[in-house]
């Protein structure tokens, strides 16, 4: 949202109330709250009319600042954020003169400008950044009210995260909405929006709103991130690390890590695909050749069309394609794999159980009482509620049915188009609010099942939809993508986006997933899968097994999967990075090597744990640019060792089995 015309200029329809000089300061132990008129008080007459701006800050641990701003403080908008932070108060150093206040917390400090309204954040003397006199705004107007905030961009600093987004790696110069949308791989929109961002000067920034958040990134203003929000309250908070991946640490702490994934999650997954014909004779011709070409497949998929179709999601197996499920899961299980299943939370008007689910109140609802309901995807269909712990428990249920016949685990798709306009939750949650939110509410309630029923460490999702906090529900996967190159550049872009917004595990759709792929490509995007934290063959028309393509597929997916098997010891511990500290297993380049000016713009390689390089193939005559930092670096064959005593690049023309992978050290 843009609330200025160039540099001197309002937006029409705005009128802007900037923070301008404190007036009072109150002090407890663990908070420091701050009243600012939005004009110059010269005199007492002046103090009868307002608008003010009310500040309150905390510190949940050292080196974060909790920033709470609000106009009016009666207004729904202060209401708790949804998220669930693992957040307490610790208590403050305070400090404060004429003109100055300094507010501590651990290695760093907030100096508060009193009498022109400014902050400055440093940890140990160095400035991560600040709000300059004016950046913090009350707005309102003909389109209605809005906080606004901005924050100091330094010389030559670059943004990242925000979510998996796919377009250019470094968010300056974007405009960026933060709500969930399912708009492919392929446009603005994202499917996993997260209003965290973070910075090669070690700064975090999580906007705590579920609502729509609107950045502009060193786009109105470019030297500043602005972030706003409908309302009259603005909630962030600041962390001052001393790298970025203390700054992941720190966010993670504050928003939750992984738990603990079950080892055969790390294999290879394999799927239907979307709407090909498959029945109990053609899944295990799939699994069957998989195990004669020596591929070794750890998980099958069913996607949505083990369901009949127009009936999803009515949890019951389609019987003229599957007249024994537990037959077949049980064939599936003595053949050493494990099942995975497709599931939504949209139940269609022609599913069994929609009248079930309608006549109990488990689907949301219009502000008239009826059931909301929508055409898209599935005709009629409504929308379980997540918020009625009855219509979660019921879900549940359904699910636990599947569990007990012997699926293992759930791809819980879309999420994303929940309604905004004239509806009602059960709780009372303000629509507006729960749109992001919803997600987190699915994802965890079947998550908590599996670990009800499988146990912990044993359960696992492949995910759509996210916001923050998500990560604890893993692993998510890129959602639809083509089955060509500038696709497989857009899903790694997208990838290493969501890392650095504090997810360890991602996935995408080896070979793409709208149409299907030369076999050129499906072997190059073979090689990136598999050397991605998690690895799934699916598609949308056609079959993804290897031989679909012609036999050289075949070799390089082995070749592949079992260079994969012989890093399981080194993933592992990767693995367990993530559950202590929040580091992603695939890594962007800058977050291993900041202090190399050349890695913070490097999105088309990657490094898996902390130790190798991988650098994929996006060219049909094999050809391909990767970066190696100051170091050395030997292939992870043996057979090639370089010594880069300043980094540089090189270009070559790589083979199917060929993939650069280095490791350093």
């Amino acid at each position: 949202m843009r609330f200025t015309d160039g540099a001197w200029r309002t937006a029409e329809g705005f009128d802007i109330h900037k923070a301008c000089e404190v007036r009072f300061v109150e002090k407890t132990g663990d908070m420091v709250k701050l009243t600012m008129p939005t004009f110059h008080i010269y005199v007492r007459g002046m103090t009868l009319s307002g608008p003010y701006i009310t500040m309150e800050i905390t510190s949940p641990a050292e080196n974060i600042f909790r920033i709470r701003t609000y106009h009016f403080k009666g207004d729904n908008s202060l209401a708790p954020s949804f998220f669930r932070l693992n957040t307490g108060s610790i208590s403050l150093i305070t400090d404060e003169d004429e003109k100055t206040i300094t507010i501590k917390s651990g290695e760093s400090s907030l100096f508060i400008n009193k009498e022109n309204y400014s902050y400055e954040l440093k940890r140990g003397g160095r400035t991560v950044t600040g709000s300059k006199e004016g950046a913090l705004a009350y707005i309102d107007g003909s389109h209605g009210s809005f906080m606004r905030e901005q924050l100091n961009l330094r010389v030559g600093e670059h943004v990242y995260g925000l979510g998996e987004r796919f377009g250019n790696f470094i968010r300056n110069g974007q405009s960026i909405d933060i709500d969930n949308k399912d708009g492919g791989t392929f446009s603005e929109q994202s499917y996993k929006n997260i209003p965290f961002y973070i910075t090669d000067n070690n700064l975090g920034v999580f906007v705590n709103h579920t609502e729509e958040i609107n950045f502009e990134v060193a786009s109105e203003h470019v030297s500043k991130v602005q972030f706003s929000v409908r309302g009259e309250c603005l909630d962030y908070y600041l962390i001052a690390g001393n790298s970025m991946k203390d700054v992941v640490t720190l966010y993670t702490g504050l928003t939750g890590r992984v738990p603990k994934l079950p080892d055969w999650s790390f294999g290879l997954w394999l799927s239907t695909s979307f709407s090909t014909d498959y029945d109990e004779e053609t899944v295990l011709s799939f699994v069957d050749g998989m195990r004669e070409r020596g591929i070794d497949l750890k998980v099958f998929h069913f996607d949505c069309f083990w369901m009949k179709d127009s009936h999803w999601c009515n949890f019951l197996w389609d019987s003229d394609m599957f007249p024994d499920p537990a037959g077949l899961i049980a064939k599936l299980h003595e053949r050493g794999l494990h099942v995975c299943v497709w599931i939504n939370p949209y139940i269609a008007q022609q599913s069994e159980i929609f009248d079930e689910a309608a006549q109990n109140g488990y689907l949301i609802k219009k502000t008239d009482g009826s059931v909301w309901q929508t055409d898209l995807w599935q005709a009629g269909m409504g929308i379980v509620d997540f918020t009625n712990p009855d219509a979660r428990e019921w879900f549940c249920a359904k699910l636990k049915a599947l569990l007990d016949i012997g699926v293992d685990c759930f791809k819980t798709d879309f999420g994303e188009r929940i309604p905004v306009d004239d509806v009602v939750f059960a709780d009372g949650s303000d629509p507006l609010r729960m749109h992001n939110y919803y997600t987190y509410l699915y994802n965890e309630a079947v998550f908590d099942l599996l670990e009800k029923v499988r146990g912990k460490g044993e359960a696992v999702l492949f995910a759509r939809s996210a916001t923050a906090g998500c990560q604890k529900f893993p692993v998510h996967w890129g959602g639809d993508c083509h089955s060509d190159y500038p696709s497989m550049e857009q899903t790694i872009r997208g990838g290493l986006s969501l890392m650095l917004s504090g997810f360890s595990y991602w996935s995408h759709d080896i070979g793409g997933f709208e149409d299907k792929s030369t076999p050129d490509v499906y072997k190059r995007w073979s090689a990136f899968g598999l050397l991605s934290s998690h690895s799934r063959l699916h598609g949308s028309t056609s079959y993804r097994v290897p031989w679909n393509y012609d036999e050289e597929s075949v070799d390089v997916l082995r070749h592949y999967v079992e260079l994969k098997k012989s890093l399981m010891p080194y993933i592992n511990v990767a693995r367990e990075e993530a559950e202590n500290y929040g580091f992603p297993v695939m890594r962007p380049m800058v977050l291993e090597f900041q202090n190399d000016p050349v890695c913070a713009f490097l999105d088309k390689q990657y490094m898996l744990g902390d130790k190798i390089l991988v650098a994929p193939v996006f060219d049909e005559d094999g050809w391909v640019e990767f970066y190696l930092p100051e170091g050395t670096w030997t292939s992870v064959d043996g057979k090639d060792k370089r010594v880069v005593e300043t980094g540089r690049f090189f270009k070559e023309k790589r083979g199917y089995l060929e993939m650069p992978v280095y490791v350093r050290g």
